[in-house]
């Protein structure tokens, strides 16, 4: 039985791909976004390859760039993942299914039950992204005039998680007797009734469907500032984050699992897979020369636009040909802005360079032939940089094929990766234990 430490690997697929300018490669589903048969093919593919999860972000605005960035992204019309991942539980059996849920913009009650059913119609394999949403034209859609501020959507996403995690122990195991010489359906001393009150949210439960399969769905993270990695820290089980190279992630992986270990919590229990854009090819100087083809897709329009939702200010007001200039902070993404920052000193960018490096994507890129990605990968691995990663694929189909078909079987062949999965579960092939109900001890 193979002891050595293994990587984890999660499909990030909404956008389908994060590079803006791969929907227009050469052969490419410029609607990969919103066409189900297309979608299904990427899932069931994923899953031969034996992938974690399909891990599906979401955004609740357009993206908040100019009308005429904007009209170069592929991004504006996507399925709900709810809708989307209870479709691709009946025609997949082992991936796990993971999608965003705001705590910002949605309430506990809801978010506990859909995930909750999503749990049960996928046996076992769904997974909550909690998110803070910072994107300002959201709070728009949802009645208000701006976003909340940085503080307290952290502030509300605990008690948020409180909530949702009460809600999904409404029911003890044994609940429902289902019996019909006594014609008792469940049995009235097995539910707890949450009765919450708190500064942001009064619940009072208890939730109307049975306790999910895995107990709670897999709870992931997504958020490199202090907050989010104190709230990862507190409450995830994997962290979806980006790093632009191995020290920062390095730094990032060390400060969550001690945030973690100090507040009694084992750090085996949370897998950290940051974002891994990856190009692949037979040749380093082809995988070279794909990444710049796909740069070179890339409008300066929505170059400016990445720059501006990145700073959390107007980047067309700056002179692109000179150094990124002071950027004070704003109400936007913290990590985002800082990573945007550090990029620019760090390679002496003008803010048109930053802007198209940034409007392609920027941050890790493993970029190379099989044999080099799964070098890094098990360099990342073996230096606790990560377990493994959540990968964005170049384009499609072409760079999810090219992935699954070359650089798994070089991963397999070192057994850094699995050849099956472990268990029915997300949590299973992730070898992470079911939660015990708080509310009624097994």
């Amino acid at each position: 039985m193979n002891t050595k430490r293994q990587l984890h690997l999660g499909a990030f697929m909404r956008p389908a791909t994060i590079h803006t300018g791969s929907w227009r490669y050469p052969n490419s589903y410029p609607d990969a976004n919103f066409n189900f048969k297309y979608i299904k093919k990427f899932a069931q593919y994923l899953e031969r390859a034996k992938f974690d999860a399909f891990f599906m972000a979401d955004h609740l605005a357009l993206l908040n760039m100019p009308i005429d960035a904007l009209k170069r992204s592929a991004t504006p019309t996507s399925f709900e993942p709810f809708t989307l991942l209870s479709a691709l539980a009946s025609v997949t059996s082992n991936i796990g299914l993971v999608a965003t849920g705001s705590t910002t913009y949605d309430e506990p009650f809801h978010i506990a039950r859909r995930f909750a059913s999503l749990d049960h119609i996928s046996e076992g394999r769904a997974g909550w992204n909690i998110v803070t949403t910072s994107n300002p034209d959201a709070s728009l859609n949802f009645g208000l005039d701006e976003a909340l501020e940085h503080s307290d959507r952290y502030a509300r996403a605990k008690e948020f998680y409180s909530v949702v995690t009460g809600l999904w122990d409404s029911w003890a195991e044994d609940a429902f007797l289902q019996d019909p010489e006594k014609g008792i359906y469940f049995d009235p001393k097995k539910f707890h009734v949450l009765g919450h009150k708190g500064k942001y949210f009064s619940v009072r439960g208890p939730l109307n469907i049975a306790r999910p399969i895995q107990g709670w769905p897999l709870i992931v993270q997504a958020g490199s500032s202090d907050a989010g990695r104190q709230l990862a820290a507190e409450t995830a089980e994997a962290v979806f984050t980006s790093h632009s190279d191995i020290n920062a992630a390095r730094s990032f992986y060390l400060d969550v699992k001690n945030r973690a270990k100090v507040i009694g919590r084992n750090p085996e229990n949370i897998k950290i897979l940051p974002a891994c854009f990856v190009v692949v090819a037979d040749t380093m100087e082809e995988a070279i020369k794909r990444r710049k083809e796909l740069d070179g897709l890339v409008h300066l329009d929505s170059a400016i636009a990445s720059l501006s939702i990145a700073l959390g200010h107007d980047a067309s007001l700056f002179d692109l040909d000179k150094p990124l200039p002071e950027v004070p902070e704003s109400n936007a993404s913290k990590s985002g802005r800082d990573r945007a920052i550090a990029l620019a000193r760090k390679d002496n960018l003008s803010v048109r360079e930053l802007a198209q490096r940034l409007g392609g994507y920027s941050g890790a890129a493993m970029v190379g032939t099989p044999k080099t990605i799964a070098n890094e990968m098990e360099l990342w691995l073996e230096s606790e940089a990560s377990d493994g990663f959540t990968i964005m694929f170049s384009h499609l189909p072409g760079g999810l094929i090219d992935f699954c078909d070359q650089v798994i079987p070089e991963l397999q062949r070192r057994e850094l990766f699995r050849k099956d999965y472990q268990g029915k579960t997300l949590r299973d092939n992730l070898g992470l234990s079911r939660p015990k109900n708080q509310f009624f001890p097994e």
